[in-house]
Parts: C-alpha cells; sequence; structure tokens
C-alpha cells in the first residue's frame, strides 16, 4: 500500500502542498494560515496515518528536527517540569528531544554533551551541574545554537534565562522577619553556583535591611538535595538558642529538613517555622500544614529556554554554522505564596527595626 504523501494531503484539503508542509513543521503561524486550515490539516493528516520521513527532511534542510536537553536531576519535580514544557512545545512545531540527566555530576554532563553533539542535534538546552563553563564555551565555539536555563553566566555568550533568585531569598527571609522571627536558620545549596550565591545574597541583605546581626553559625548545607535538608536541619535544631524559623533554599531540602523535625518531634508551625524555595513540590500545597513557599515560574523557564533555541536555530540570515552571536538574559520574576508554616511570634523586647 502506497504511503499517504503530502500531495494526498492537499488533494483532500483543496490546499497546496507547500501550505501543508508548513502546517506540519509548525510554521503555520508565521506564514499567516489561519487557525481552521491548520486544524484541517491535521485532521486530514492523521486520518489518512501520514507520517512524515524525518531522514528525508533532514537531508533536505541540514536539519535533524531534534533537540538535546540536558538537566541535572529528572526525580527533581523542578526540572522534570521544565523538561515536560519544553518537550510539549517541541512537539508541537515537528521536533524531538533527547533527554539526558547529567545527575548532578559534572563528569556526566561534559559525557552527554558530548553524546549529544554526535547525534547532530539541531541545538541544545543545558541546565548546568556546576560554574565551570569550559564546555559550554566549547559549544558555542562548535557553533551549535546553545542556550543555558535555571543558573547565570555572565561571561558566557549565549541565550540565558534564570528566575530572580536574589529577590525571591529576600522576600522569602524578609515573610519570617514581618512575623516577628529573628533567629532564622538557613539550609542553603551548592556552593558557588549562581542560583545559591544569588539567594544567599537575598538572604543576608533582608537581615541587613531590618537590623538582625548576621551570626554564620546559622547559615548550613552544601546542596540542594534532601539529604542535606535532613543533616543540615538536624545541626540547627541542636543550636542554642534554636532557631524560630528556617529558611530552605529548595524543594527537596524542604523534604529532609521536615523529616529531621519529626524526628524530633517538633511541630510546624507551632515549634518552629519554616519557607522554602520552590513550589514545584506535590507536598506544598497539600501537607498537614501547608507549606509557604517563593514560587518559581517553572513552566515559563521552558517556554522561554525552548523560544530562545528556536530563535538561535532559525534566526534570519544565519544557518546552524554561525552559531550564536549574542547573549540574551531573560530574568524571569517569583512569587511568595502564603500558606500555614509560618507562625507569627509576638514581638521581641529585643526586635530593633
Amino acid at each position: 500500500m502506497k504511503k499517504p504523501s503530502l500531495k494526498d494531503i492537499a488533494k483532500k484539503t483543496g490546499v497546496s502542498a507547500s501550505t501543508v508542509s508548513r502546517v506540519l513543521n509548525g510554521k503555520a503561524e508565521s506564514f499567516r494560515i489561519s487557525p481552521s486550515t491548520s486544524e484541517l490539516v491535521l485532521k486530514i493528516a492523521t486520518e489518512i496515518g501520514y507520517i512524515p520521513n524525518q531522514i528525508a527532511r533532514g537531508l533536505r534542510t541540514r536539519k535533524s528536527q531534534t533537540i538535546g536537553l540536558i538537566i541535572p536531576n529528572i526525580s527533581n519535580p523542578y526540572f522534570s517540569r521544565i523538561c515536560r514544557t519544553i518537550e510539549i512545545a517541541a512537539r508541537k512545531i515537528g521536533y524531538s528531544i533527547i533527554l539526558s540527566d547529567s545527575q548532578e555530576d559534572q563528569q556526566l554532563e561534559i559525557e552527554s554533551i558530548r553524546n549529544l553533539r554526535s547525534r547532530n542535534v539541531d541545538g541544545l538546552i543545558i541546565l548546568p551541574v556546576g560554574e565551570d563553563i569550559n564546555v559550554l564555551k566549547q559549544i558555542i565555539d562548535s557553533k551549535i545554537p546553545l542556550v543555558i536555563a535555571d543558573r547565570h553566566f555572565p561571561d558566557l555568550k549565549c541565550p540565558q534565562v534564570i528566575s530572580n533568585n536574589y529577590d525571591g531569598a529576600f522576600d522569602a527571609t524578609n515573610h519570617l522577619i514581618q512575623n516577628n522571627h529573628q533567629v532564622i536558620g538557613c539550609v542553603q545549596g551548592k556552593h558557588n553556583t549562581s542560583v545559591n550565591d544569588s539567594r544567599m545574597k537575598g538572604y543576608l541583605s533582608a537581615l541587613k535591611k531590618n537590623n538582625i546581626k548576621i551570626n554564620d553559625n546559622y547559615i548550613v548545607g552544601d546542596d540542594f538535595g534532601s539529604r542535606n535538608g535532613y543533616t543540615s536541619t538536624k545541626i540547627l535544631l541542636n543550636m542554642n538558642p534554636r532557631p524560630t524559623a528556617i529558611f530552605a533554599f529548595s524543594n527537596l531540602i524542604s523534604l529532609g529538613a521536615m523529616r529531621a523535625i519529626m524526628e524530633e518531634k517538633l511541630n510546624i508551625p507551632n515549634d518552629i517555622s519554616m519557607i522554602t524555595f520552590d513550589d514545584d513540590q506535590p507536598h506544598s500545597e497539600f501537607l498537614a500544614t501547608p507549606m509557604s513557599t517563593i514560587a518559581q515560574q517553572t513552566d515559563e523557564i521552558g517556554h522561554v529556554a525552548f523560544k530562545l533555541l528556536m530563535a538561535e536555530i532559525d534566526k534570519e540570515g544565519q544557518t546552524l554554522s554561525k552559531g550564536p552571536t549574542e547573549s540574551k538574559i531573560v530574568v524571569l520574576s517569583t512569587k511568595l505564596i502564603e500558606r500555614n508554616s509560618v507562625k507569627i511570634l509576638r514581638p521581641s523586647k529585643k526586635l530593633r527595626k
């Protein structure tokens, strides 16, 4: 039986083969093809079982219609949600995603980059593990379109999309202070990363603005994972005086922190308050005590990253051999979501405004 072709779809829909091709390639909007026509083309293509020949298309366009995506931890809801958003956006325009989980390991990340480059992907979206930009510079030097998400590298000349981690951390800490907390423990993430550094600056700035003395003993942790959240919170809970509130720098940190608090037979927020960065953990809203959080625009990070990469790939007058030529930084705002994990303390006589 003869395989359905573009001409078959064109004949059944009454439009040209070029129009059919543009719709199936996700370019209907750019060519001002009406939604009704697009819907009809897609409907007929499905009905007759049309399957595009990606190999033939790649030979014609010199594109593989695939994108490489590297994330640090697929089990982290924050990263998996970004991945899902990018995959959905890619699928809508006929692109496929090759996903690699670097498992928070710099060497695995490097191996993933090599593997994806060998597969001739049209571009890469990377959520980096560390701050070593040498391997990322090599991608740019090789003229492969690259977009960085979640972390910021000022010296890297490629599009990047990040959250405003400073403002988010400032708002979280300030929220605790406004509820009369002065002894605020902080469980931070991976040291010397742009995300952690910005959140730490926000935390410290809020303390300084409210004239609260900074005590380094209450700043603990060295990783964004739940194990760090558990062990670091144990340290904080055994300090004298014990902090009245804890700011967890990630959703996974908060998971470990909650376990440590529970083992000490303490209650959130009656015995200790807590706020966390990230609102992507399923538990945040549905815990016995719903968690107050700093929400990132997770879906938007994925949308923007994909849009930036497509702009690099399709840049007018530029082929893949020329590569990205500019550094565009998109900073997305965060939002404080108040739930029930922060207790309002009675103002202390020592509280200084």
